[in-house]
């Protein structure tokens, strides 16, 4: 996955842009989760693979994300203030909806991940808001 941590609409949740941010986002996330590039993204959707144990790092969205698993799965922890407030395994054929500004975090399952995220607004509304934890820090 090509990543840009300038990418305008990536925040740091404890304040400003994520490239002011003490994280690196391409050692993070680089070899760990691929997109698919023959998805119409004019319908709201992202196809995603994530390599087996990776963790998506904490954050949350300013919009509900509904997410579907195909193969493999996804345990996701969420909460306010960093305290858990639930946990989910999410196998193949089942969903989950994030609200809108309850950060998650989400690990792909031991023979990894693959799914779909949409939203109920155009991509170009999406708000991502990362917090500290699951990052390599720079």
């Amino acid at each position: 996955m090509t990543v840009d941590q300038a990418f305008p609409t990536y925040f740091w949740a404890e304040g400003g842009p994520l490239a002011d941010a003490p994280v690196d986002m391409a050692k993070t996330f680089d070899g760990n989760m691929w997109v698919a590039s023959r998805i119409d993204r004019s319908f709201n959707l992202n196809g995603l693979r994530c390599a087996p144990n990776f963790s998506v790092p904490r954050h949350h969205h300013n919009l509900d994300e509904l997410i579907v698993v195909f193969e493999g799965e996804f345990h996701v922890t969420w909460g306010l203030d960093g305290e858990e407030e639930g946990s989910r395994t999410i196998g193949p054929g089942e969903f989950w909806i994030s609200k809108a500004g309850t950060p998650y975090l989400m690990t792909a399952g031991p023979e990894g991940v693959t799914y779909m995220e949409t939203w109920p607004e155009p991509m170009e509304k999406l708000e991502t808001y990362w917090h500290d934890a699951g990052w390599v820090h720079r």
